[in-house]
């Protein structure tokens, strides 16, 4: 279900906020008729320094409000105050973006969708009976959004409808994470419990049961590995194998980790030190002070040939960092931050990318640069497979053709009877 916002009515055929109707304009205020009440995250003006390529670090807070910094990498980096929006009526608990709309999820139940290239709400999704806990795209056609009802969706983001709803785990689904080709999806839920999807087909594929309850699951960007997250505690696990190649222990519990490539792992936890780790390895490369307070989130791309780290922390402080992946060793340099000065719960960062812009390939399965064409992810709720199809009528062939045989000899054979009583 699709919403508008501010939750009042409106008519049928209104674009793009409830429904995909007649695609009707909204009639002008002047003739007393209905205003299309989706507001404005700001007003722009013709020096908007998020247009033309521009980025905006994106955090959402425990005081329900959506914070916009538009950033300018070459004007030194510094982040402008773009926009703050009363998002949701409780704490916002998560985020993410893809190359036209952020999603934030809340623990008031409510998907929120905001359009950044018109700067506009553009409704929120109704189908959850929980916080929501996890949101992910898949280039710019799905998203999947896990809550505390232990439910998973997969929504069409052109119409914005729900494919397909899963009871994905008998308690709250904590994370998940989409493989890079689409066709997998990982999920972990308080039932200890660590779910593989078959996003072709909508099914559960394979189960494997914990010792704990795991807060964080994600994909390597090549889909080679995934890593799940319990307690201070990292696994490493290969997909050939499904089992623990190796693990990762830390002082503190984890909150936060990001794939920089397919073998450097950054993690964040309860204290204010952000390490940098070999998957396979499991060394520590490199560590640093990131912040004052407990980091709560961790976000990457590369840009310009930058490799970039984003951090957020529950002193209301928003950093980025330079990495040189060549010196390693070398503790990151910081590019600029801003104090939103509220509690800050998650964060992402909302390219308008040119063609030469590439989000972090821990990203892969969010990147705009999919093709749409190819994704295998679900189209619809009914299940067609052709492969199915093919077997039913070839066996149909082979049913019809005795019967043919059967009742042309019993003819010849009744015949042979009347001409032998002749």
């Amino acid at each position: 279900r699709l919403r508008n916002s501010r939750g009042g009515p409106r008519p049928r055929g209104c674009p793009g906020v409830l429904n995909s109707g007649s695609g009707s304009a909204w009639p002008a205020s002047a003739t007393g008729g209905w205003k299309d009440p989706r507001r404005r995250l700001r007003a722009w003006g013709k020096e908007d320094p998020c247009r033309a390529g521009q980025m905006e670090l994106v955090g959402g807070c425990y005081e329900q409000i959506l914070f916009g910094f538009a950033v300018r990498p070459g004007q030194n980096w510094t982040p402008i105050p773009d926009f703050t929006h009363h998002a949701h009526t409780a704490s916002l608990s998560a985020v993410a973006v893809n190359n036209r709309y952020v999603v934030t999820g809340s623990r008031d139940e409510t998907i929120q969708i905001y359009d950044m290239k018109k700067k506009i709400e553009h409704g929120a999704l109704l189908h959850h009976n929980g916080t929501i806990t996890c949101l992910e795209f898949y280039g710019n056609a799905h998203l999947l959004s896990g809550a505390e009802d232990g439910l998973i969706c997969i929504w069409d983001t052109k119409r914005w409808e729900c494919l397909k709803s899963i009871k994905a785990h008998k308690g709250h689904v904590t994370s998940l994470s989409i493989h890079p080709s689409g066709k997998l999806a990982l999920s972990v839920g308080t039932d200890k419990t660590l779910r593989t999807w078959n996003l072709v087909e909508g099914r559960s594929a394979f189960i494997k049961n914990l010792k704990q309850n795991a807060h964080i699951v994600k994909w390597s960007p090549s889909g080679e590995k995934y890593v799940v997250v319990v307690n201070n505690k990292v696994d490493v696990y290969k997909l050939e194998t499904a089992s623990v190649s190796g693990a990762i222990t830390t002082e503190k519990r984890i909150s936060s980790v990001r794939f920089i490539t397919d073998s450097l792992l950054a993690i964040a936890g309860d204290d204010e030190v952000i390490r940098l780790y070999d998957c396979d390895s499991q060394k520590c490369l490199c560590e640093f002070k990131a912040h004052e307070n407990r980091i709560k989130d961790i976000y990457s791309f590369e840009k310009e040939g930058l490799q970039v780290i984003v951090t957020a922390s529950s002193d209301g402080y928003i950093k980025l960092w330079s990495l040189d992946l060549d010196k390693i060793q070398d503790s990151p340099s910081l590019l600029c931050e801003v104090n939103t000065k509220a509690r800050l719960t998650c964060l992402a960062v909302w390219l308008d990318r040119p063609s030469e812009t590439k989000e972090n390939p821990d990203n892969a399965t969010t990147s705009s640069y999919v093709n749409e064409d190819e994704q295998p992810l679900i189209t619809r709720k009914k299940k067609v497979c052709w492969t199915d199809n093919r077997d039913k009528s070839a066996k149909g062939d082979r049913q019809v053709t005795p019967k043919k045989r059967k009742s042309e000899g019993a003819q010849q054979r009744k015949k042979m009877k009347l001409q032998s009583s002749k």
